[in-house]
């Protein structure tokens, strides 16, 4: 739903070969080019819908309690990615990629259709509200990670980490876009306008997703099996505790990155906040900063990867740059000061995503990304509904300036934690083997 520090990432890394055209991966690959166009549907959707409901709460409907109620409804958002994980993993390994994703828009946009013909006949209550978000939440839930399990079976080996870098990117399109309409179509149209909207993306992405032909591997639902003569068969998999035990620099990076999202994603809950109460602007203010805040985030999804040094290196520098953009609206009661900070504090989010994406890709065994990445992804989406809650809580009882110095404030013991961590022993980079070096030098050009 948002643009959190480290989004997913696929399954599995391929080795690379040579490109033989320049042409972006979108062009080359037809298939890959319409699901990702409806994956940017799709979470521009969702975007538009949270964005447009939070501003709703806080503008007319949830009275002197509109932290806690814009912060219970982001937290509601967000728990399907989590709660559903298992389930999720187990309905995208037993069907075909494009039926799920079909599937998964069709029914967001269903689901989006008919909450916006009950608000257009009557006042939606506020408990409907939370249900379609719920439903809505569950989709996307199944449509994300089932696209990026898709990706190795949609394009060549020799576009994965293009096709990575687009990936990483649509979060920051559909941030932008949806984040920009949410707030203006309220404004404009109220609640029936921002969900019909939604509605029509959703099934226009469903209709994209089912006139696309897939790569019959991906029509089946899984890569085309190796072939016995190939060799041995593969090691089973390994469990999820297994993996990180053995990766003791990877899991110490994910803590902090997990500590890292309580403190970040909570600008969804104090960015509308801070516009009603301290700038007293309207849903134009509101759309300002969330386009800033997804430009940010898109403009590092392209060019951190670009940046030299290890990664733990620049994610430490991210962080400490990041806190001090976060602090700038509590000193500072400005709009134009507000949208220049979430635009850097965006840049700083691609960038660590693009850099610590590539490095985990290129770190973590081939049998045990699939096991990896699903726990990343979980503790990740695990820490967006805490903060909600948390700081949704909090700017009831302080202010949202304050509420800006406190996420400055937590940042701060995180980066240093990172820095901390790239120091020991076991850090990639550390101990000079040619692997690692390689891991540096191709984490340089990461989203192209």
């Amino acid at each position: 739903m948002t643009a959190p520090i480290l989004p997913g990432a696929p399954a599995s890394t391929p080795l690379p070969k040579r490109s033989a055209s320049r042409l972006p991966v979108i062009l080359r690959n037809p298939a890959f080019g319409a699901v990702w166009v409806a994956q940017v549907l799709t979470q521009a959707s969702a975007r538009m819908f949270q964005v447009g409901i939070v501003w709703w709460l806080i503008q007319w409907s949830a009275g002197s309690e509109r932290g806690l109620a814009s912060g219970a409804f982001l937290a509601v958002s967000t728990l399907p990615a989590v709660a559903l994980a298992p389930v999720v993993a187990g309905v995208i390994a037993r069907h075909p990629y494009r039926t799920v994703m079909a599937a998964a828009a069709a029914g967001a946009g269903l689901v989006a259709a008919a909450t916006a013909t009950w608000a257009y006949a009557t006042p939606l209550p506020m408990g409907l509200a939370y249900g379609a978000a719920l439903l809505l939440a569950g989709c996307q839930a199944l449509f994300d990670p089932c696209l990026t399990t898709s990706l190795p079976v949609l394009v060549d080996d020799a576009d994965i980490e293009a096709a990575t870098g687009f990936e990483l990117a649509t979060q920051s399109l559909a941030g932008l876009a949806g984040g920009l309409l949410g707030p203006l179509v309220i404004d404009a149209w109220q609640l029936p306008g921002v969900v019909a909207g939604c509605a029509g993306a959703y099934l226009l992405a469903a209709v994209l997703i089912a006139v696309t032909r897939f790569p019959a591997a991906g029509d089946t639902g899984a890569p085309a099996a190796p072939d016995p003569a190939d060799g041995p068969p593969a090691a089973p998999r390994r469990t999820l505790r297994r993996i990180l035990a053995d990766l003791p620099f990877i899991r110490r990076v994910l803590l902090c990155f997990a500590a890292a999202n309580v403190v970040t994603t909570a600008v969804f809950v104090v960015m509308p906040m801070y516009t009603a109460l301290v700038l007293h602007q309207d849903g134009s203010t509101v759309a300002l900063l969330e386009a800033a805040l997804g430009a940010g985030t898109l403009a590092g999804s392209f060019t951190g990867g670009r940046l030299p040094g290890r990664p733990v290196t620049t994610g430490t520098v991210c962080l400490g740059l990041m806190a001090a953009a976060l602090a700038v609206p509590g000193f500072v009661t400005d709009r134009a000061a507000y949208a220049a900070a979430m635009a850097v504090a965006g840049w700083c989010v691609g960038t660590i995503g693009v850099r610590f994406v590539a490095l985990f890709q290129r770190t973590v065994p081939t049998a045990d990304k699939p096991g990896f990445f699903a726990v990343m992804q979980s503790l990740l989406g695990a820490t967006f509904p805490v903060a909600s809650l948390l700081f949704g809580a909090l700017g009831d009882q302080i202010s949202p300036r304050t509420l800006c110095l406190v996420q400055a404030t937590g940042l701060v013991p995180v980066a240093v934690a990172l820095w901390w961590t790239g120091t020991r022993g076991d850090a990639p980079g550390d101990t000079g083997t040619a692997a690692e070096d390689t891991i540096t030098a191709t984490t340089g050009g990461g989203a192209r």
